[in-house]
């Protein structure tokens, strides 16, 4: 399937609102988190500031999210990682409710209860977790749903190569494989695991090999490249919708920052990052599209500062957002 012109131009701009709100993150979670700011002897404090707790970025991996949600409807649903946010900003999920979520105030999507790792919003279809290889499952319920009620909608599972060494993830393909549920396990190998590398933890080079044990097509994407991933994902999306069975999709891509923010990575090679970003997704994506006379400079302009202004915007209103108030801390709880 190739994609229209509207297509590459809407993967073009989110890549480039992934990017900016991800870079954008980066300073502000930062804030007030580092001595002189904090208690005497620690060098990094991750409960002060305006965004409290962790935070995974994923700089460098927009064209996993655009590529496969480029396919997606309203009513499909995307379960992403501890690493959400270019899932959810693909998916349509608001961004200043998203922002006001990680800040901790009341017009957040969980009203402020949930943080980055717990984004949450049905209204789009759109959730995620902070534990590991906890994305599958979830779809599989929601392939059920979908084939139960006689809808041809699909849901996608997003994970880490790291991911694909645990229980969840055998358990999961064996039983979308078995019910054919319209599932798509779409797997992000950024080749690292927290610190460890593929290498040390994974017997072969191919997650999406594993596919063939499920029997289920395995589809590989070596290049970490959002038209690239578009046609790829395209047949699992149809096979799917088609009551045909779920696909297993690989795709190598590049991890930018750190696992978390406040990683000393130590781990990688000093000039891993600097090689990646040698390839990065996003100017190549522009210049294909002006090559293709789909774009133009001054196009190009606009659609930057638009994109700019969105995060802008979300981070004004997470700012400006009032802090739920102390007689609540009960409320919306389950136990």
């Amino acid at each position: 399937m190739q994609a229209s012109k509207e297509k590459l131009l809407w993967m073009y701009e989110t890549m480039v609102e992934i990017r900016n709100y991800e870079e954008t993150m980066v300073n502000v979670y930062l804030e007030d988190k580092l001595p002189p700011k904090i208690q005497k002897g620690l060098a990094f404090d991750i409960g002060s500031g305006p965004v409290p707790g962790e935070m995974h970025l994923a700089a460098g991996q927009e064209p996993v999210a655009v590529g496969v949600c480029a396919h997606l409807n309203k009513e499909d649903t995307v379960v992403g990682t501890h690493r959400p946010h270019h899932f959810a900003i693909a998916k349509g999920v608001p961004l200043d409710k998203m922002t006001a979520e990680m800040f901790g105030k009341v017009t957040g999507l969980g009203k402020g209860k949930g943080g980055h790792m717990h984004l949450f919003d049905p209204d789009h279809k759109f959730s995620c977790s902070g534990i590991i290889g906890a994305s599958l499952p979830p779809a599989c319920g929601a392939g059920l749903a979908a084939k139960k009620m006689g809808k041809d909608w699909v849901a996608i599972a997003f994970f880490g190569e790291g991911a694909a060494n645990q229980g969840s993830f055998h358990e999961s393909l064996n039983l979308a494989a078995l019910w054919k549920l319209p599932v798509i396990f779409v797997c992000e190998d950024n080749k690292w695991a927290i610190s460890v590398p593929k290498t040390s933890a994974t017997s072969i080079d191919w997650v999406a090999d594993r596919a063939s044990a499920y029997g289920m097509p395995g589809i590989k994407v070596a290049n970490n490249d959002a038209l690239e991933v578009y046609e790829a994902v395209a047949p699992a999306i149809e096979r799917a919708r088609r009551g045909e069975g779920p696909s297993l999709i690989e795709v190598k891509t590049d991890r930018y920052l750190g696992h978390f923010q406040g990683d000393a990575e130590v781990y990688r090679p000093k000039d891993e990052v600097s090689n990646l970003r040698k390839n990065d997704p996003i100017p190549k994506l522009a210049a294909m599209l002006k090559s293709r006379s789909l774009m133009t400079d001054a196009e190009e302009g606009v659609i930057v500062a638009r994109a700019k202004q969105r995060v802008a915007d979300a981070f004004d209103f997470a700012r400006k957002s009032a802090y739920p108030a102390a007689q609540d801390a009960l409320n919306d709880v389950f136990v």
